[in-house]
């Protein structure tokens, strides 16, 4: 029991962020759902409301219940929000270029090829959110 209690101390972060991760994934995958079939969007702008709607509900969660951030004043906390932001922009480039590889070139189910870059992304985020945008400061 004291071995699975130091493991999940010690990967409390990766095991949190794959819960939200999922969960993210999932506001992503509905919310392109709702945008492409039901608003008829197209797939392009379907994927970048996905995109935003995901990035929001990612900090909030990512900032309080992944990597306890410690920014507190106003110019740290505009700080750590453009460095998720960048962070994001370069995953969400990343993630529609899998997508237009897949749905554009090789003329395949949109909805299948936007899960398969959401998991390029997914990891790609984590590494980025953990190694630079709430990377804890030395003290």
């Amino acid at each position: 029991m004291d071995r699975i209690k130091i493991l999940l101390k010690q990967y409390q972060d990766a095991i949190l962020y794959t819960i939200f991760g999922g969960l993210t994934m999932m506001v992503n995958i509905i919310t392109f759902w709702l945008a492409f079939q039901i608003l008829h969007i197209n797939s392009s702008a379907s994927y970048l409301f996905a995109w935003f709607w995901s990035i929001v509900f990612a900090y909030l969660t990512n900032r309080t219940w992944v990597f306890h951030s410690t920014a507190y004043d106003f110019m740290s906390i505009v700080h750590e929000i453009f460095q998720f932001l960048l962070a994001r922009a370069a995953t969400a480039l990343l993630g529609f270029v899998i997508f237009y590889f897949g749905v554009n070139l090789l003329k395949q189910d949109a909805q299948i090829w936007n899960m398969i870059q959401n998991v390029f992304v997914i990891i790609s985020n984590f590494v980025l959110s953990k190694w630079i945008v709430f990377k804890k400061k030395a003290r």
